[in-house]
Formats: structure tokens, sequence, C-alpha cells
């Protein structure tokens, strides 16, 4: 019997085991197949507090892993398989073995949808992002693509606008699928060149180690045409990973779990942090302060109880 359980090992979730060990709860961080989470995918790391000069994304997932053991959190390797909610103790399956735990943070993230490309996993973090805000100033004077046409893509290159010399946005249709004021300020922008009608069928250059272009195939007669650039942000949405916990938690139509009251969720004992909750920030540091709200849920509802 375990007094809490949190999925999840990045910044949400080595957040929470850091404050739950302080509170002497002894958590059990189940890692999870993306062990460390997104920022294993990011180079630097500019923008989170404490860091002047920046910190790799695997250096400060790093820190906090050793920083939540430092206080006593355990660590175990694998990924939850299957989990039940219906009553306490609750239990959550890693492979063969059967957990059961008083408290349940659940903090296993959200994963960026990806075109499917071999160059483009190969390319992630070196040129290619999922990202804008937290990458979009490696590209100040540059120009860059954002594939997409709903309004994950346009915040993208509108946000990027700031930064580069010209945004071409990628899409497959003839128009866009974003809201009409989003849309709006798209096409109104003239760094902003739309490219209709298109894919991209490779990214340019592995070899290389880094982006000099992208490779696009007309949907209408397959012609295939390379447009240079430095950088391509992937704008096609997040899918939460909740995918054990429905039917179980509330959640809206995406996927995302839906709290209150800060990281509680709609059964008592089960709380939520970072990117399983969070639709519309997904950065490091909100993801920390979420995690860092859960366990102090988690504290209180199991000190109530007592």
């Amino acid at each position: 019997m375990r007094n809490t359980v949190i999925i999840g090992s990045g910044c949400a979730g080595l957040t929470a085991a850091i404050y739950a060990a302080r509170a002497n709860l002894q958590p059990l961080v189940i890692r999870g197949l993306e062990a460390g989470g997104q920022l294993t995918l990011t180079t630097l790391v500019e923008n989170f507090p404490g860091f002047p000069k920046g910190v790799q994304g695997p250096e400060l997932i790093d820190l906090m892993h050793k920083q939540a053991t430092e206080f006593g959190a355990e660590f175990l390797e694998g990924n939850v398989t299957r989990a039940n909610l219906s009553r306490r103790p609750f239990v959550v399956e890693v492979e063969e073995q059967r957990i059961e735990t008083r408290a349940l943070i659940i903090a296993s993230g959200a994963s960026a949808k990806l075109l499917g490309l071999e160059s483009e996993r190969k390319l992630l973090g070196h040129g290619v992002s999922t990202c804008a805000t937290c990458d979009g100033y490696f590209f100040r004077g540059k120009e860059v693509v954002v594939v997409g046409g709903g309004d994950t893509a346009a915040e993208e290159a509108l946000f990027l606008t700031r930064y580069a010399t010209k945004v071409s946005v990628i899409h497959r249709r003839d128009q866009l699928r974003a809201s009409k004021i989003m849309q709006d300020r798209l096409l109104r922008n003239e760094k902003v060149k739309m490219v209709w009608n298109s894919v991209v069928a490779d990214v340019l250059d592995p070899e290389k180690g880094e982006v000099t272009g992208v490779k696009l195939r007309d949907v209408k007669d397959a012609k295939e045409t390379v447009l240079p650039c430095h950088g391509v942000f992937i704008g096609i949405g997040h899918q939460p990973n909740t995918g054990l916990f429905r039917g179980q938690l509330d959640m809206d139509e995406v996927g995302y779990i839906i709290t209150h009251d800060g990281a509680k969720t709609s059964v008592p004992g089960v709380f939520a942090a970072g990117d399983v909750r969070d639709r519309v920030y997904r950065q490091a540091i909100t993801a920390a302060g979420s995690g860092c709200m859960a366990a102090i849920d988690a504290e209180k509802f199991l000190e109530a109880e007592q």
C-alpha cells in the first residue's frame, strides 16, 4: 500500500514528487514510456526561472529527478497498463505489477501530434519543434515553416512573426480551420505566406543535423518542390495521455482532465497536474506549478483522513 503514486516523470510529476517526498508521503513515481516528458525532446530552455544562461531540457529533468530522490521519492521504470479508480485504494498496474495507493497524481502529459516522418523525429530539437513559445527565440532573423491549419498553427505562426523574417504556413486544404479572428490576424500579417493544398513529404536535412528546408507535395497534382527554411514548427495539436482514465474521470471533448479547486479531479483522492489538464499554456514552469498544487492537495486530502 502506497500513500501516493505519481504517474509521469516530466516537470509536473517530478515537482509533485519533490513536494510529496518533503511532506513524508513516500511517493512512488512511475516514469512512463516517455520518461522525462517533452523537455527531453528540447535542447536549450531559456525561460525557466533560475537559469540566466539557459539549461538543456534533459539536464533540467535530471536535476529535478535528483532533487526528488534526495528527499526520498522512489522511481519505477515502466508504463501504467491499467488503472482502477472506482474504489479506494486505487489500483494501478505496471506490466505484471499491481500497486495500491491511497492517493493518485496523474501527470502523464500530452504528446504533440507529429507528421510521422523519420526525418522529423531525427531533427526534433535540432530545428524541428512543437512549441513556438519554447523555441521561437532561436529563429531570430530566419525563415521558418509552420505545419497546420487550425488555431494551434495560427497561434504558433503569429508568435513566430516576432522573430522570424518569414513564416510559411503549410496547409493541406485551400482554407484554414482556425477561428475567424485567428484567420484574419494570420492573413493580414505581411510576414506570413500561405502555402495551400500542400503537405510536408520530408524535412531536410537529417545528415547535416539541422533543418535546411522542407520537401512539399501538392495534394492535387503530387508535384514536389523544396522550400528552404531554418526551422519547422508542427502545429497540428496535442493529445493528452489520458486514455487509461477515460470513463473514470471527467474530461473535456479532447481528453484533457477537468480539475477544480486546484488539482482535484472528479474522483476524490485523484489529482491531475501538467499537460494532462492544461490545453492553454503547456510550459515547463506551469507544469511544475500544477505539480506543486497536486502534491499539496494530496497531502491535505490524506491528512483529513487521519
